[in-house]
């Protein structure tokens, strides 16, 4: 709903897509580049994706185990007590995290440890982390 239309009660309604340039014509030059520019425009498909995956990573309990897990990979139990919380808790984020590739686990008999997948999880934690303290 547009800012306008929340203020008037009215509905916004869906825009149509025109394919036909409407540009000024001082600005032809920038309308050129759009052919250029549609090329490279993420797919519906992988934004979906990717929208899940940011999606997941939108809970602060999923994103304390990365914080555990981007410094050493520890079992269940062991991440309970480090985050103060339930090892069945604990499991049911692990699996969501599991389920978007984000971490990965090694049995040792009995135990199971958990990690984080890959070199790209660890950057994308470490790269928000960095980013929010340079905000701060």
């Amino acid at each position: 709903m547009s800012p306008n239309s929340a203020v008037n009660g009215a509905k916004s309604q869906p825009r149509e897509v025109n394919d036909t340039p409407t540009c000024d014509p001082s600005h032809l030059f920038e309308c050129s580049r759009v052919g250029d520019i549609q090329t490279q425009v993420l797919n519906t498909a992988k934004a979906q994706r990717m929208a899940e995956f940011f999606s997941l990573l939108g809970d602060a309990n999923r994103l304390r185990l990365l914080s555990v897990l981007a410094k050493q990979e520890l079992c269940v139990c062991d991440l309970a007590q480090a985050l103060r919380m339930s090892e069945s808790a604990v499991s049911h984020q692990l699996r969501a995290l599991r389920a978007m590739r984000l971490v990965s686990y090694r049995k040792v008999g009995r135990q199971v440890f958990y990690s984080l997948l890959d070199r790209h999880v660890l950057e994308l934690y470490q790269a928000v982390t960095e980013h929010l303290d340079e905000a701060d």
